[in-house]
């Protein structure tokens, strides 16, 4: 088991527009989306070279192909709510993979968490990343609707489990991404796990105070009108 990264060893830097949009998956998860909103979004993915842009599976293999090699896609996984079984989020990344996705965002089962189940959180984490075949999977673990011990327990899972992030929220529950979140996610994961912030970030200053803390992406809905707003 690794040791928890003492928080004074992170260095502050301050991030450009751009440098930060290219850590941004550029998100269009809204329940009335559009092929005609997402082929938006996708545009101006490409135009301000953002990490991904995040969409609904429907539109995967439609973005995919529109996009083909210049944009990483990424969807969503037993979302929002996390309490489809296993075997459906495998089936659903299957399919995402299928489709072209690149990236997978999978929500936590957090009615196990909360009943204490971790092993089963385990699995099907474990689960899902096998249906992966080498692609990026973040584990969304809302962290507005877990205790101080069930978030530690959670970073320490999802460290556990092979996946490559931990996701702070949805963006659909009551609560989304926080720095004080952000910091005890990085004292608790493993050195290789990454954080992806997401919920709530309407500015380049929220997004700033999230990278500072520790994040290495960011999911945000606004950041890229706001910065074409402003150009």
């Amino acid at each position: 088991m690794w040791d928890p990264v003492p928080l004074l060893c992170k260095e502050e830097t301050t991030y450009g527009s751009e440098e930060i949009l290219s850590r941004v998956d550029h998100t269009l998860l809204a329940q009335d989306a559009t092929w005609e909103q997402v082929k938006v979004i996708c545009d101006q993915g490409l135009a301000c070279q953002t990490a991904s842009v995040c969409i609904p599976p429907r539109y995967v293999k439609r973005a995919a192909d529109y996009v083909g090699n210049r944009l990483k896609i990424c969807t969503v996984i037993g979302f929002p709510n996390g309490y489809s079984t296993p075997e459906v989020k495998v089936f659903e990344t299957e399919d995402a993979i299928r489709n072209g996705a690149d990236e997978i965002d999978m929500v936590m089962d957090i009615g196990l968490a909360k009943s204490g189940d971790w092993e089963g959180v385990l699995e099907e984490i474990k689960a899902v990343k096998a249906s992966c075949k080498g692609r990026i999977l973040k584990v969304i673990v809302e962290a507005c609707q877990l205790t101080q011990e069930e978030k530690i327990a959670a970073c320490r899972i999802v460290s556990m489990s092979g996946a490559d992030f931990i996701k702070t929220s949805t963006g659909f529950a009551q609560g989304g991404a926080t720095v004080e979140d952000v910091k005890l996610f990085r004292e608790h994961i493993s050195p290789d796990m990454r954080i992806k912030a997401a919920g709530g970030i309407r500015t380049f200053e929220q997004a700033q105070a999230m990278l500072d803390a520790g994040a290495d992406r960011i999911g945000a809905s606004s950041l890229v009108a706001l910065y074409q707003k402003n150009s």
